[in-house]
């Protein structure tokens, strides 16, 4: 089954796992396999037809027959999390692509995970996989307020001094500077939550290793400046079409009316699910995922954001 591929799963299980937050057990109908996974990947729920989301797997990758997300009820989203909450009971079905890892877990000899609220869900496996695998490491997890922590009781009850639970009503803002303030040695920093949380992460690891840090994100990250945005021309490889991409749509909005199929997810370049490989020309990189040095070769681009630095890009679509 390609990852590509939209399939039915049905919610078979249905926990209040923190204030706000619900964990969703999906499994097949038909009792079937599910597709491989490794932590750190996830998972897209196609809701409706133009609202798709994703979520980190939160399970065990060794069950082959079920998949677990946390999702966090947050009345300010898009209204993916509201549907999730209020419309995905006991027995629902729902479509589910993927699933996809931009978030691997490297091997190394020491681990720094730092969760941020729902940030906890992909370091869930994360944590049980170095953990069976003998490497040093800890969790600092943080939160509005404790009740509101998903899976704190059960990393504590597993992992016991590990874990390091600061909800911020009772101890504040996580102590970044004491956390990261000497670049450690052989050790990887993995860190998801809210956009001030990995801010300040990357801002504190600055002077780490390159390639310590690996953070993910849920939305999309700020804008350090404000872009104009120029028409440019897409030319289509496999498809045989050349489109102009107007300055007021993106290029893969515009694909879409030009009637080229194109996957696609987030809309807000943090998902990858849209990359496409770029055969010529210089890209204009607007996502929150790619790396500086996948940025530097021009070779790919996320076409629901980004765009061209040039006349023309020659796409392999």
């Amino acid at each position: 089954m390609s990852n590509e591929t939209a399939f039915p799963l049905v919610v078979a299980e249905r926990e209040i796992a923190a204030d706000g937050v619900i964990t969703l057990t999906l499994r097949d109908a038909g009792g079937a396999a599910l597709p491989a996974w490794e932590p750190g990947a996830h998972v897209d729920l196609v809701l409706e037809a133009a609202m798709v989301r994703q979520y980190s797997l939160c399970g065990n990758p060794a069950d082959r027959y079920s998949y677990q997300i946390g999702v966090l009820r947050e009345p300010r989203s898009r209204g993916g999390s509201i549907h999730v909450h209020d419309r995905l009971s006991l027995g629902s079905t729902v479509l589910v692509r993927g699933p996809r890892n931009n978030f691997r877990l490297l091997p190394s000899a020491r681990y720094l995970f730092i969760a941020g609220g729902i940030g906890i869900t992909p370091l869930v496996p994360m944590i049980a996989s170095v953990s069976a695998a003998g490497s040093k490491w800890r969790l600092v997890y943080g939160g509005r307020t404790r009740a509101s922590m998903a899976f704190a009781d059960q990393l504590l009850a597993r992992y016991g001094e590990k874990i390091s639970i600061r909800p911020q009503d009772l101890h504040g803002l996580l102590d970044l500077p004491s956390i990261l303030q000497e670049p450690a040695e052989e050790t990887l920093v993995y860190c998801c939550g809210p956009e001030p949380l990995l801010a300040a992460v990357e801002q504190h690891c600055a002077t780490w290793t390159r390639g310590a840090l690996h953070v993910e994100r849920f939305s999309a990250k700020p804008a350090e400046t404000a872009r104009i945005n120029s028409a440019f021309e897409v030319q289509l490889i496999l498809s045989g079409k050349t489109i102009m991409v107007p300055a007021d749509k993106s290029v893969l909005e515009t694909l879409q009316e030009a009637g080229v199929e194109v996957m696609w997810a987030c809309s807000e370049g943090v998902c990858r699910t849209c990359e496409t490989t770029v055969i010529s020309g210089t890209i204009d990189h607007r996502d929150s995922v790619l790396s500086e040095e996948e940025r530097a070769a021009h070779d790919r681009m996320m076409i629901c954001v980004s765009r061209a630095a040039c006349p023309r890009l020659v796409l392999q679509l």
